[in-house]
This record gives structure tokens, sequence and C-alpha cells, in this order.
């Protein structure tokens, strides 16, 4: 049996390593193209790049050039750091609050927050974009609010898986200490919650540094645009698109939320396994 199950591991293993060069093969395909002449990206596309494809940092440097990559990438930063600080701040309260007080108020919020999850963002869309703009939101510290609405409901849902999981007694004995509510939570609650902090900081960040849909229907273009929105203005008319400088400009958005992630990955597993540790 146990010479079967060796055998089962190793099938598995060589599968799910197959699967996971084949999700990152595009990105390999990208970075490769990012190097070649324009016509050579159409031509020969899987190819590496020889002495004639070769252009070195050309299409990099074009790329920043025409999409003022710099700004965006500025405003990504600004928008991305804010939205997944406000996201861990104001979601894990909430979930605290929801598992330590036993109210039809704590279960319809916490209802609330998984019918979130469900409903498409298509169906938001319109009416989203119309208070946006009679609330004038259409600017980096509005859109900070919206995805604060958009990702409480994931973030809320983890948070409180984990922190039915957190002792009550050491609440209790951080009180007795002198603690006020306010600071057992930052004192005792958040630091013992920091995997599933780290997970969701992952995960909501991976999303509003990719996010392209909200920000061109929040934003207002003429001020303000992010990196994917940057990278769009790369096509010009007639569907005509300057390849080369919009794989330099690819790999430049994608390098920062890799790096991020490579980073923290560690805690992703913990965390969600932390917050499934009761419902």
């Amino acid at each position: 049996m146990s010479v079967r199950k060796a055998k089962h591991g190793w099938i598995l293993t060589i599968i799910f390593t197959i699967i996971s060069l084949l999700y990152v093969y595009p990105i390999v395909l990208v970075f490769i193209n990012s190097f070649k002449k324009k016509a050579y990206i159409s031509k020969d596309p899987f190819s590496l790049p020889t002495d004639n494809m070769f252009v070195g940092l050309d299409n990099y440097i074009r790329g920043i050039e025409q999409t003022d990559l710099i700004q965006a990438f500025g405003w990504s930063v600004f928008i991305t750091v804010f939205s997944v600080a406000a996201i861990i701040l104001f979601c894990s309260m909430c979930a605290w609050y929801i598992s330590r007080v036993n109210t039809k108020v704590t279960k319809a919020i916490y209802i609330l927050c998984l019918f979130a999850m469900v409903v498409p963002f298509q169906m938001e869309m319109y009416t989203l974009s119309k208070i946006s703009n009679m609330l004038h939101m259409g600017n980096p510290w509005g859109i900070i609010v919206i995805y604060l609405g958009f990702g409480a409901g994931l973030s809320v849902f983890m948070f409180t898986g984990f922190m039915k999981s957190i002792p009550l007694e050491i609440e209790e004995a951080a009180m007795i200490d002198g603690c006020t509510p306010i600071q057992t939570y930052f004192r005792v609650v958040m630091p013992i919650a920091k995997p599933t902090c780290v997970t969701v900081a992952i995960l909501q960040a991976m999303w509003i540094w990719n996010d392209y849909l909200l920000p061109s229907l929040v934003l207002d273009q003429r001020k303000y645009k992010t990196v994917p929105m940057a990278v769009q203005y790369l096509k010009g008319g007639y569907g005509s698109v300057d390849m080369g400088a919009m794989m330099g400009t690819l790999v430049l958005a994608i390098v920062p939320i890799i790096i991020f992630y490579l980073f923290c990955q560690k805690y992703i597993i913990e965390g969600v396994v932390a917050g499934a540790v009761k419902g």
C-alpha cells in the first residue's frame, strides 16, 4: 500500500508541476518578447531573441515614455497600499465585533458580507459609476472607499473565521490587566491575527493592483491613471498596438506584485487554515 501511495504521490506531483508550468509560461513568453523588435513579436513570438530581434531595453523605455508609467505606478501604489490598509483595519474590527457580539444585527451584517461575495460586479457597474459621479468620488481617495466596500465581503468572512478561534480568555486577561477594548484589539487580537492579515493583504493587493474595470469606471482619466489603465493607452486607432512597448510595460506592471507575493507567500496557507478552524 505504501509503495502504491508513493507512486500516486509522484504522479500527482508531476501533473501539478506540468499545470504550474503551463500557467507560468505566458508570463515567460511576455518577458521574452519584451526584448524583441515589434515585427518579430507577431512573426515569431515563441522563439528566443536573436541578434536580429534583440532591442535591449528600448521597449521598456518607449513604454514608460508613451504611457507616463511612472505617474501611473505612483497612483497604483497609493491606491493599493491605502485600500489594503483600510480593508485590513476596518474588516478585522468588524469581524472581531461579529465574533464577540451575538445579536441579530451582527448576524445580519455577516450575512450581508457573504451576500456581497455572491453578487457579480457587472450587476453594479452602472449604479456604482452613477453614484460615484454624484458624490465626486472620481479620485484616488474616493476609489479607496469603493475598494473597501468591495473587499469587505471576503475579508470579513476570513477574519470572522479566525476571530472565532481566538480563546476569549486571552482578551479577558488583557482587560483584567487594564486594557480598554481598543487596546485589547491592537495589542492582543491584531498580533495573533497576523497570518490572516497577511493573507487578506496579498489577495486584495493582487486584485486591486491588477484591476482595470473599476478604476476606468470611477477615476477621472484626465488626471488619474493606474498601471492597467496606462497599459491600455498603448492601443492606437483602428486596433493598432505597439506590441514591443506593451510587452515591456506589462513586465514592469507584473514585477512588483510578484515580488510582494513571493515575499509574503509563506503566510497564505497558515492564514487560510487558521480562518477555517471554526465557522
